[in-house]
């Protein structure tokens, strides 16, 4: 007794040590590569059920399959004793197993009916199966019985008994009639669970003969039945209305036992008239919603998985129109024993200490019994090393060979539990059971798990490596889970790599590769649209995705949920889907789901189809507002919202938005708080504390949101300690010996109750132990005094309430107040590159003298002379260059050549700028000059020109001398060869003679020192011409009036020479005109070198557009199709694209003749007027024999009237047949006097008419200017009576002149 009194603090101590060994407890793998020579004790993995019930027409197959190394054998015992199957001939074990097959064709099943346990046994334990207890089932027969007929009165109540016979397993009993259908059942009539009916009140419809019971037993398959039950109801003297009564169960109260994991069943049947109405309730608590269930028309309450919270008083309630009455069942949870923690196999190297524990439960509570190798523990070979404490054993110091199986077995009145784990001493190194070098393939921000399966004893530590070098330890991103897998919590594209896993023992070491890859997610770009289509008409639903381009995806539409239908209408496309000829099966919701190897998105869309015009198209608006809200399930934190949808308008609800107010923080403002799917009506609501919450809903479709609904009733939650704390908390000093420390203040929503403070804290890092901290309200900074010149603090602000703290606040490091630096650079030393940049170089300052956040450092530096003789001493303003950061050296660019600088170094804080270095001063050398302060040309002579020019602003040096090239420009801007001459340094000016005259020329002047020449001035002059400028208005012909204007010198640049070059001086000289008889010629001097120049005109006192016709380089240009009789503006206008002036001449008048000299001169050529004579003569004769056959008597028939007047060439010429244009006279195409237009359209001739219009084409003469008569003959075809209409027209002389003008 004292020895257990010593052992057990003992025994507590070692279970703790071991405690952490017992979790990671190492079970035997399943890769049959390393369980080949493995030792291991058998392990029991197939056994028949505890309660075998067997049909005694079958064989009985009990099971016992079990593992090990080597192979485990098997026996058995029956009853508690063994039982020797190689004696019974009908008795058969499987090869290599333990399962028995029993024939009981030939015998009495009986006999085999017992307890039996199956153990299987090798060189390194024993393992047992449950008791296994065998039984026939059974259907006995009815016993014979005689039942009374019943007579009863109509409203009296009435129970039929069933009373089946006691079968194995219990029968299921159900009432029919003779014809083998079910009794109908109701509320008044009723089947109790003990399968009696019951009658709540009886009705003359209830009178048959045939009421019979039958039983059926499940495992034979046979169905029994009761001698018929005849009932008659009587409506003599009919029982009145009475209140309820119950008929089962009897009494007030009554109680049930029933096991945990089991199903209650509570029944309560009531008699009464009106037939009662039953309800249910627990007294004291609620039903459990999720597991109750109410049958039999409310008359049997089933509560599933029952546990111990089910115990209680359940209260069955009847109710008619007459009363209520009451029954009370009282229900007692008991358990048979259950697992809380089943005993597991343990691996443990020789020297190694483990535990098996054996935690059950149950009601009683159960008792436990340990064994060894299916010996009980306190019968087995002592064994120091093991120690029994009630449900534990610990093994101390295992030795090889002293492997075994233990069992635990834990049972009550109510059953048992037997569980078999093995303690297997092994040494064994590590194995790696991951195969080597396995791809894990992830999608970017999902975790990521890669597995290092390992086995040894003992247990392998697991390291990690990545890319071979760096060490993995758990923290974010990454966890070493106890099974040696890696997780990576979310996995990002910069955790691809190699990993590599090394499993480690004391028997030695195993390492393994393996790969992760982590891919772009599948993504949905533009997902498709709802559509609404009229019917015969196409679809078109697009589906855009982005993916990772490794991964190969593959698209697929569905159609409400299913597949496409088999259609050629259909096609499906690469990113869209298209439906062809649509008809009304093809409306409903379409889905594109894009897959990959790892992951997929998907959209939908619904298809709408409707008619084709003209049906009146389909109005969409907006949905109304949602109706009916309701809080229900209300918690502390969260509400359920329910409502009801508004009219959609022909546009499916989208979603619901639901929005709350705060009435207590912000009353008036509504604020987002979720959203839910269009066809969701209730929302799970997550709650802040201390909130005064009204809540409405919006729905949204394609046409937008609807109006908010009416608000909910107010809901309010109960305050509470702070969720968070304050954010972005910094730490910052705006003067020395200070520290302001500054936060956003939490929201009256984030308060979560009354009383808001902030307690904020502070201490110096790294110096400080202890926190000082101070209780603030209403404030967002407080400020810390008498600290140290910058120097970090650890700082914490926590929000508190009423209620409570917020949660542990997070350290931020901030720093106290700076103050101007002390030291200043040493060491300012120059290093001289070129004539415009130098390099200054210093050694930075001590960090403590900088006594803040060092910034950079400022050099300044001053020019403070040249170093050219001549020159005074002037001092420039000072310039300054930052550096920023801890910079030792830092470049000036942009300096003067040839000059003395100064120069100083300062270090620079937030705070301002430390004391300056010592000033040093430094030369530059020589560089090359500036260009000439200016270039001009003074005299232009017809052959010669004169330049001046001045000395650069700055000479950057001892300036040596000048160069001056020049090149002849000609009119298309193209430039001559370039001649070039040489100055001394005090020449500045010089006459260049020898060029051409009126020649543009362009010079470019540069001066130079021993460094090289500077950048050139240019400049362009012309040599003279004798040229004159064109007044602004001229007359044809002439010339102009005024002399010339003498050109000008042009436009200095100070660019370098261009290889083309823009006009100098004025560009246009004279202009001429002159109107020839193809049209109007004019002509110009040009100087410039435009490349586009043009000719522009408009008529006088026109409001129109210029028209513009391009010149081409000449000097003159001849414009055509210019009216006669009108005048014209002309001007010469020349542009270049690159250059946006515009040069024109002035304008001139044109005035074109009335009438073209050329028409005149046509009627004075002798060949015309010998024509016309011929013709007149011709004319004449005709008349003659015309006027004879008249004097005769002699009439021309009507036919040929008719005819000769029917032809088409005989109407009146249109102006586009050939006449004049617009020098026709209208009135000539009027019929002559006399004659008329029938409705046919030919011309017809009164008989008594004799003039010329018969043979001159109906009236169509013309007279030219000068009288002659010509319209016979334009256009006129020549016509034979022979030819008909086929002949072609000939054109008239006068039309073949015409076409030469």
């Amino acid at each position: 007794m004292d020895r257990n009194r010593k052992w057990v603090p003992g025994f507590e101590a070692v279970l703790l040590i071991l405690l952490s060994h017992t979790t990671v407890a190492l079970e035997v793998p399943l890769d049959p590569k390393v369980l080949e020579g493995l030792p291991q004790p058998p392990t029991i993995t197939l056994q028949s059920p505890k309660d075998y019930i067997f049909d005694p027409r079958e064989n009985i197959v009990i099971h016992c399959e079990a593992k090990g190394k080597p192979q485990p054998s098997f026996s058995w015992t029956r009853n508690g004793s063994h039982f020797d199957v190689e004696k019974d001939s009908k008795v058969l074990m499987k090869p290599g197993s333990g399962t028995l097959v029993i024939d009981i064709s030939q015998e009495k099943a009986e006999a085999y009916e017992g307890t039996y346990q199956c153990t299987a046994h090798n060189e390194h334990g024993t393992a047992v199966s449950n008791n296994i207890v065998i039984r026939q089932s059974r259907s006995p027969l009815w016993s014979k019985e005689r039942n009374e007929a019943i007579v009863v009165q109509k409203g009296v109540s009435l129970v039929l008994q069933c009373r089946p016979p006691a079968g194995l397993p219990p029968p299921v009993i159900f009432w029919m009639d003779n014809n083998f259908q079910r009794l109908p059942l109701d509320k008044r009539v009723s089947q109790a669970l003990n399968g009696d009916l019951y009658f709540s009140n009886v009705l003359p419809e209830d009178t048959r003969s045939d009421y019979i019971c039958y039983a059926r037993f499940p495992h034979t398959q046979t169905i029994q039945q009761k001698q018929p039950i005849s009932v008659t109801v009587l409506d003599s003297s009919p029982d009145g209305e009475r209140r309820p009564g119950f008929m089962l169960p009897l009494g007030t109260t009554s109680t049930q036992m029933v096991l945990r994991g089991e199903t209650l069943e509570l029944e309560c049947i009531a008699d009464g008239l009106p037939t009662p109405d039953i309800s249910w309730q627990k007294d004291g608590g609620e039903l459990p919603s999720s597991r109750t269930s109410f049958h039999n028309f409310k008359k049997t309450l089933k509560i599933s998985d029952v546990n111990e919270a089910d115990g209680g008083a359940y209260r069955c309630t009847a109710t008619n129109n007459l009363g209520t009455v009451h029954h009370i069942i009282k229900v007692t949870v008991n358990a048979a024993p259950f697992w809380v923690s089943a005993p597991r196999n343990l691996i443990l190297a020789p020297n190694e200490t483990g535990i098996l524990m054996c935690r059950v439960s149950g009601e009683p509570k159960p008792q436990i019994s340990w064994f060894v190798n299916g010996v009980p523990i306190e019968n087995a070979p002592e064994d120091h090393s093991r120690k029994v404490d009630d449900d534990t054993v610990i093994l101390s110091s295992v030795q090889s060979g002293s492997s075994a199986v233990y069992q635990c077995n834990a049972s009550n009145a109510f059953g048992y539990l037997m569980a078999n784990a093995f303690v297997s001493v092994l040494a064994e190194p590590p194995r790696v059971l991951t195969p080597p070098n396995r791809v894990y393939q992830v999608i970017t921000n999902n975790p990521a798990l890669l597995h290092c399966a390992s086995f040894g004893s003992p247990i392998p530590t697991i390291t990690w490596f990545k890319d071979s070098q760096i060490s993995i330890k758990n923290g974010d991103p990454y966890v070493i889970r106890e099974d040696g897998t890696l997780e990576i919590h979310v996995a990002q594209p910069l955790n691809s790599g190699k990993y590599t896993c090394i499993a480690t023992n004391n028997l030695g070491i195993k390492e393994n590769h393996v790969f992760l890859e982590v891919k772009e997610p599948t993504r949905i770009l533009k997902q498709p649209e709802y559509k609404v289509v009229q019917r015969g008409m196409s679809a078109v639903f697009e589906c855009k995705v982005k993916h990772d381009p490794s991964l190969h995806p593959t698209m697929t539409w569905l159609k409400d949920k299913g597949e496409l239908p088999d259609d050629e209408r259909f096609e499906v496309g690469t990113d869209s889907l298209i439906i062809k000829d649509v008809t009304d099966e093809d409306e409903g919701t379409y889905t594109c789901i894009m897959n990959t190897t790892l992951d997929q998105d998907s959209a939908s869309a619904m298809l709408t189809v409707v008619e084709a015009t003209p049906t009146p198209a389909i109005v969409y608006e907006k949905p109304d507002p949602p109706t009916d809200l309701e809080l229900t399930d209300q918690t502390e934190r969260t509400v359920q919202l329910t409502w009801t949808p508004g009219d959609e308008h022909n546009s499916p609800t989208q979603k619901f938005l639901i929005q709350y107010e705060d009435l207590l923080h912000e009353p008036g403002v509504w604020i987002n708080l979720t959203e839910v799917a269009g066809t969701s009506t209730t929302a799970q609501l997550n709650l802040s504390p201390y909130v005064y919450y009204s809540f409405r809903v919006r729905a949204l479709n394609n046409v937008g949101y609807s109006e908010p609904s009416q608000p909910s009733r107010q809901y309010r939650t109960n305050p509470a300690a702070p969720d968070e704390n304050p954010s972005d908390v910094h730490g910052v000093g705006l003067e020395p010996g200070n520290l302001v420390i500054s936060w956003t203040p939490l929201t009256g929503f984030q308060s979560n109750g009354p009383g808001l403070e902030y307690k904020v804290q502070w201490r110096q890092k790294d110096v400080e132990e202890n926190w000082s901290s101070k209780n603030v309200a209403n404030v967002s900074q407080y400020v810390v005094s008498g600290t140290p010149t910058y120097v970090p603090y650890e700082i914490k602000v926590q929000a508190l309430n009423d209620y409570g703290s917020g949660p542990d606040p997070e350290v931020v490091i901030g720093y106290s107040g700076e103050d101007l630096p002390l030291s200043a650079p040493d060491s300012v030393r120059v290093m001289v590159h070129s004539s415009t940049l130098a390099e200054v170089h210093w050694e930075p300052v001590a960090f403590p003298s900088v006594r803040g956040k060092l910034q950079g450092y400022k050099v300044y530096y001053r020019r403070e002379r040249g170093l050219h003789e001549t020159e005074k001493e002037t001092k420039e303003e000072e310039q300054v260059l930052s550096f920023s950061g801890n910079r030792s050296e830092g470049r000036l660019p942009g300096l003067q050549p040839y000059s003395v600088y100064s120069v100083f170094v300062k270090v620079l804080n937030s705070k301002g700028e430390g004391p300056p270095s010592p000033s040093k001063t430094f030369e530059t050398p020589e560089g090359v000059p500036e260009q000439p302060s200016f270039l001009n040309v003074v005299n232009h002579g017809m052959d010669s020109l004169t330049l001046e020019w001045g000395p650069p602003t700055n000479n950057n040096g001892r300036l040596a001398g000048y160069t001056l090239g020049y090149q002849p420009v000609n009119y298309t801007s193209e430039l001559g060869p370039v001649k070039v001459m040489t100055f001394l340094a005090n020449e500045t000016t010089v006459t260049l003679g020898n060029l051409n005259a009126s020649m543009l020329y362009k010079f470019y002047l540069s001066a130079r020192t021993i460094k090289g020449p500077g950048p050139n001035i240019t400049q362009e002059a012309s040599t003279a011409m004798d040229t004159t400028r064109i007044q602004p208005t001229v007359e044809t012909g002439k010339g102009p009036t005024e002399p010339p204007h003498p050109t000008s010198p042009i436009t200095q640049s100070l660019h370098s020479p261009f290889h083309k070059v823009r006009p100098v001086g004025p560009p246009f000289g004279t202009v001429n005109t002159s109107v020839s008889e193809d049209g109007a010629v004019i002509s110009w001097e040009y100087f410039g070198h435009h490349k586009n120049v043009y000719v522009e005109y408009i008529v006088e006192n026109s409001k129109e557009d210029w028209k513009k016709e391009a010149v081409n380089g000449s000097h003159s240009h001849l414009i055509k199709g210019l009216k006669p009789g009108m005048s014209y503006r002309v001007r010469v206008v020349a542009k270049d694209a690159a250059d946006p002036t515009v040069h024109s001449t002035d304008e001139v008048l044109v005035a074109v003749p009335a009438v073209p000299s050329r028409q005149v001169d046509i009627a004075t050529q002798g060949w015309f007027i010998g024509l016309m004579c011929a013709i007149a003569l011709l004319i004449l004769v005709l008349l003659i024999v015309c006027f004879i056959k008249r004097n005769k008597g002699g009439k021309y028939p009507v036919k040929e009237k008719e005819d000769a007047h029917q032809d088409p060439e005989i109407q009146p010429m249109k102006e586009d047949d050939g006449t004049f244009g617009e020098y026709s006279d209208t009135e000539d195409h009027k019929p002559l006097k006399g004659s008329r237009t029938p409705s046919n359209g030919t011309v017809r001739r009164d008989e008594s008419d004799d003039s010329l219009v018969d043979y001159g084409e109906g009236g169509d003469g013309q007279f030219n200017e000068d009288g002659s008569f010509i319209g016979q003959y334009s256009g006129k075809k020549e016509k034979d009576t022979h030819e008909g209409n086929e002949s072609s027209e000939a054109p008239s002389p006068v039309n073949a002149m015409n076409s030469f003008v």
